[in-house]
């Protein structure tokens, strides 16, 4: 690995023309900065197809993540460790899934890895369809390929929106990510009722052949073409993105600035600067924080609480109802993101999340295993997780994924959001794997009281130091973490 030099050049640390950006930035009476594209609604009907095209694409991965509720006790495997293994190689296959989709961008461009995912995912699916409980290697197999398909989608996804959305957008619709990820948990929920396993798979293989087939339409993302200095093609996107009557001659410009700062070429040494390991970390963090924060044991438990509150509830009519819930506050949060910013969002949700966290934990002290006291107290456990789950769904679902698509310099973007996706469905394999594990080492009310200090320690983290991007084009988030590093030295 190359060292660097306390000696080095200084074309080799990006100089982003930060002077002559700020001086084009158009601003009101009051020094205020104007957003870079005023659109109309009508002209912005282009870009909300086309993100609504490559959203496919995680609505599938929802689906995936989903189809082991419905699917499990249907496939019935012979032993409760193959049903683990089962739910949990999804996160296997995405580990890999993402570090490929981070080389595809780089290659292949922002579609391509979009359009790429259908292969792993179309096999997959195909593969647990025409299986049985008895051809075990093939559910495995099936199960590895619709993880590495959900580990694509989740980089390749948020990087493309936020190429393509103006910054007065991008918070909404980098949101609406997780928006379809939520939709496509609801819609295996909801299909799993009446359908076999066999049928649910092979519905998501027909999602994925819609998505392939479609993506088709969508352009090139105009930071990835002016990166390969097609100027031309890149003006034509904008122009389509932002409509006839929007001068996008500025915006072109302040991309090309931002990519000629710096030399094409990346280098793994660069993980040793400021601008590159800083937001890195504040990405690693985000990811941690959102996977131990308690979301798959609080999921876990989900049926059992419904059940206490309400026996007459069908225990399928329960799982669908957090589902719907989670689809409507993950819209609530699109809508505020960019009204309210990512900063407050996330330290509200953390906040939200250690308390009800810590409710969880006081319900199961109190009742133990008397199913009695449970019952008396089924009001205090329902409220927990209606709290829950709105703070997770307003915050730490979408918000670290739409920061990581934010604060990566373009030159590097494929490399560094495969390490955080990589790292995030590491995380998520950890919990799902071990958390039988740790609720027999921490007990009931102790794994919640643990995931509850987990999400205090990630609203101290977001307040000091993760930054705001609300409103902030690309290039002002890459030349702020450039400029620090410049401060330092």
């Amino acid at each position: 690995m190359e060292a660097p030099s306390e000696n080095m050049d200084s074309k080799d640390v990006p100089q982003v023309q930060i002077r002559d950006t700020e001086s084009l930035i158009p601003r009101d009476d009051n020094g205020e900065r104007k957003p870079l594209v005023t659109s109309t609604k009508g002209q912005n009907a282009s870009l909300y197809f086309i993100v609504a095209l490559v959203l496919q694409a995680p609505l599938v991965t929802g689906f995936a993540i989903g189809y082991s509720s419905p699917a499990l006790p249907k496939i019935a495997f012979p032993t409760s460790d193959e049903e683990s293994w089962f739910g949990s190689l999804l996160n296997i296959g995405a580990m890999v899934g993402g570090p490929v989709a981070g080389f595809l961008l780089q290659c292949g461009g922002r579609k391509l890895t979009i359009m790429a995912t259908g292969i792993p995912f179309i096999t997959g699916w195909v593969l647990i369809g025409t299986a049985s409980n008895e051809h075990v290697i093939n559910l495995y197999c099936g199960r590895i390929l619709t993880g590495m398909g959900c580990g694509m989608a989740c980089l390749a996804v948020p990087n493309y929106i936020a190429e393509v959305a103006p910054p007065n957008l991008r918070g909404f619709l980098g949101s609406s990510f997780q928006v379809a990820v939520t939709i496509g948990i609801l819609l295996v929920y909801c299909l799993g009722i009446p359908i076999t396993y066999s049928w649910l798979a092979l519905t998501g293989a027909a999602l994925t052949a819609l998505l392939v087939v479609t993506v088709v339409m969508v352009p090139e993302t105009p930071r990835y073409l002016l990166m390969k200095r097609l100027k031309n093609q890149a003006m034509l996107v904008l122009r389509r993105l932002r409509g006839p009557m929007v001068d996008v001659e500025f915006e072109c410009r302040e991309i090309e600035d931002a990519l000629g700062a710096s030399d094409d070429k990346f280098r793994w040494s660069e993980f040793s600067r400021p601008y590159l390991y800083k937001p890195l970390l504040i990405s690693l963090v985000l990811m941690f924080v959102q996977q131990f924060s308690g979301i798959n044991a609080v999921m876990f438990y989900t049926v059992s609480i419904f059940e206490s509150a309400a026996p007459s509830l069908d225990p399928n009519v329960a799982t669908v109802i957090v589902g719907a819930v989670q689809v409507a506050f993950t819209c609530v949060a699109a809508v505020l993101m960019d009204k309210v910013g990512r900063k407050a969002l996330l330290i509200t949700g953390a906040i939200g999340l250690a308390v009800s966290s810590a409710t969880f934990g006081l319900y199961y002290q109190v009742t133990g295993d008397d199913v009695e006291k449970q019952h008396k107290l089924s009001a205090m456990s329902l409220v927990s997780i209606i709290v829950y789950i709105i703070s997770f769904s307003l915050a730490w679902g979408p918000i670290p994924w739409l920061i990581m698509s934010e604060i990566f310099p373009s030159k590097a973007r494929g490399v560094a959001s495969g390490i955080a996706t990589a790292f995030n469905w590491g995380c998520a394999f950890i919990v799902t794997k071990e958390f039988a594990h740790m609720q027999e080492t921490l007990t009931k009310q102790g794994i919640f009281w643990f995931y509850g200090g987990i999400c205090l320690l990630g609203a101290i983290f977001v307040f000091f130091f993760v930054p705001e991007t609300k409103g902030r084009s690309l290039e002002e988030i890459e030349a702020s973490f450039a400029g620090n590093e410049r401060r330092s030295r």
